[in-house]
This record gives structure tokens, sequence and C-alpha cells, in this order.
């Protein structure tokens, strides 16, 4: 929902509350520094940047290890146009093959390469590790649950509200 035009910034709902900016700036800083390292790792170990975890880990979960771009990108949570783009970079180093889909000529799919597979399979133990060190490291077990359903919340909300189409359902 975007806000354009004149605004009262004087308004006091223009602005988060205390408590929800102190969850917000959490929130971001989490975020980007979580992608920072483990982007980092990824590049440091496997010669894999995190987007192209993202895309092989999506494929390497669904049958055939192929999706058609724009159900791809509504998985991940990326523009069809970006994922296009950095699908052919995977591609020039054998990580995925674009392709014309089979079921529908004017669509686009992208599978997932035996060098892509051996990619992904390399790359899961070094970003579990990290993953379960840095940010389940962190979190105390009993705020395990609870902050699992409130991601959950916010992430079902932001796909119902948001303008990215709904990733396809798994069969």
């Amino acid at each position: 929902m975007s806000r354009k035009g004149n605004q009262d910034h004087a308004r006091s709902d223009v602005w988060l509350s205390r408590s929800q900016l102190r969850v917000w700036l959490a929130f971001m800083g989490v975020q980007q520094r979580l992608g920072y390292e483990m982007n980092r790792q990824l590049q440091a170990d496997s010669e894999l940047s995190l987007a192209d975890y993202d895309v092989l880990n999506a494929l390497s979960g669904v049958p055939d290890e192929r999706m058609q771009v724009g159900a791809l990108a509504a998985q991940i949570g990326w523009e069809r146009s970006r994922l296009s783009h950095h699908a052919k970079r995977m591609q020039s180093r054998g990580l995925v093959q674009c392709d014309l889909a089979a079921a529908d000529r004017r669509a686009t799919e992208i599978r997932l390469t035996p060098g892509g597979r051996r990619a992904i399979i390399d790359a899961a133990p070094g970003h579990v590790d990290l993953v379960r060190h840095l940010f389940f490291g962190g979190l105390p077990k009993e705020l395990l649950a609870p902050m699992g359903q409130a991601l959950e919340a916010i992430y079902d909300h932001v796909v119902e509200h948001g303008t990215l189409p709904a990733p396809v359902p798994e069969p």
C-alpha cells in the first residue's frame, strides 16, 4: 500500500509506535546482517551467492527439479525479470538450464543441472551450520515455537496483501 500525495507528517498514525519501531528495527538488523553473513559464507565456501543458493534450493525441492519462471519467482519472492537475468548468469556457470517449457512453449522453465545439484548438496552443510549458529544459537528454546508462529502469520499476511503473486502450493 503506497502513500502518495501530500501527507500530514505530524499525524501520529503515520509513524510506528515505540514498540513497533523496536521490533521493526530488530527485524531489519537481523535480516541485513544475517543476509550478509550467509552470502559471505556461501561465497567463501562454495563460490555461490545467497541468490544462487535461493534458486538452487527452491529447484532441488520440487519434482523433476524444474519450475516455470513465474512460479519460481513467486516461490522465492523475486520479480520475474530479476530471476530471468540471474538464471541466465547461473546457466553460464552450468548450475541451471533455461528452456522453453514442454507443457507451454510460451513459458520459460528453469531446470537444475547435475552441476547445480552438486553445488547445492556441497553448499548445504556449511549453510545449515551457519544458520544454526547465528540464527538459532541466539534464540532461546522457549521462543522457537512462538517465533515460528509469528513469522508464519506475518508471511501469510504479506502474501495475501502484497503485490507479488502467491507461491503455487505444492501438490
